[in-house]
């Protein structure tokens, strides 16, 4: 495998997302899918069915872009890392509101802005030599 860091941090960033998606499985029992309020996985992130299904599918976008190929880490972390940022957005007025599907608090948020900006720092500036677009 190559030295890139796109690579890596797909592949560091898919793994952690995944185990996190399996353990918030062991705070949701009796949790519904799309419930506003979720259980709190480490005490302190809420989660529900979907946020939990989010983070397997994400992690495993990260995890498979970075054991394909560099376009691959760079495009996904980029978009990841894009989607994230509009989450941690959007999410400072879900919650406490009906519309809450992903059970997100303050916490998450922190998180996902966190998220975005090492997977868009990484995305855009690492890897300059390889475009993420065919021409």
């Amino acid at each position: 495998m190559s030295k890139s860091p796109n690579r890596l941090l797909g592949i560091v960033f898919g793994a952690v997302y995944i185990v996190v998606g399996l353990l918030g499985f062991t705070v949701t029992s009796g949790v519904g899918f799309f419930a506003t309020q979720g259980g709190l996985l480490l005490g302190i992130f809420e989660v529900n069915i979907f946020h939990n299904v989010a983070h397997i599918l994400i992690g495993a976008a990260l995890l498979i872009a970075g054991l394909s190929n560099v376009r691959a880490a760079k495009t996904v972390n980029s978009v990841v890392g894009a989607a994230y940022l509009l989450l941690g957005l959007l999410g400072l007025f879900l919650i406490g509101s009906a519309l809450n599907i992903l059970a997100l608090n303050a916490a998450d948020n922190v998180l996902h802005f966190a998220s975005a900006v090492v997977l868009l720092a990484v995305g855009i500036g690492a890897d300059k030599n390889v475009r993420t677009a065919t021409a």
